[in-house]
């Protein structure tokens, strides 16, 4: 295995486990229906693009279109999204957080905040440098990652 596969493996190992525990340790502290991962990165990216439709939802998040369907009428069954007909074209519909919703999103990020924010805070001050020089590298692996897979569709 060459170095950058190894590191890329570790890298997602790492990430991997970091998001599972901090969703463990603030699932508990989130109001309204507990929500899946997959429900927050709509949730997200409805937030991001308000207005969203389904088959662009599903494309941005690489799923198939219909399990993007169920997914938004399970959040509206929750009352986190509203769906409203596209003016210009009836077939289509729009997406869009609800009040709980965006509330929910905020109380999420802000607990996710002082959670992570309290661990980095006990490490070394030279950690905490590593780690604020590697966040530009990791957004703009995020760019080169994303950059490859528009070029393979």
């Amino acid at each position: 295995m060459s170095d950058a596969v190894a590191v890329g493996d570790e890298l997602m190992s790492v990430i991997s486990a970091l998001r599972r525990l901090v969703r463990r340790k603030l699932r508990p502290e989130m109001p309204g229906p507990r929500l899946r991962g997959a429900h927050v990165e709509l949730l997200r990216l409805v937030e991001e693009r308000p207005g969203v439709g389904v088959t662009a939802a599903a494309r941005a998040l690489h799923m198939a279109p219909n399990s993007v369907s169920t997914l938004v009428n399970q959040l509206l069954d929750d009352g986190m999204l509203s769906r409203a007909t596209d003016p210009e074209d009836r077939r289509a519909a729009r997406l869009h957080l609800t009040d709980a919703a965006a509330r929910r999103l905020e109380s999420w990020r802000a607990a996710r905040s002082e959670l992570v924010g309290g661990g980095v805070a006990e490490l070394p001050a030279s950690d905490v440098a590593a780690l604020e020089q590697a966040l530009p590298v990791l957004r703009r692996l995020l760019v080169n990652l994303d950059g490859d897979e528009r070029g393979a569709s």
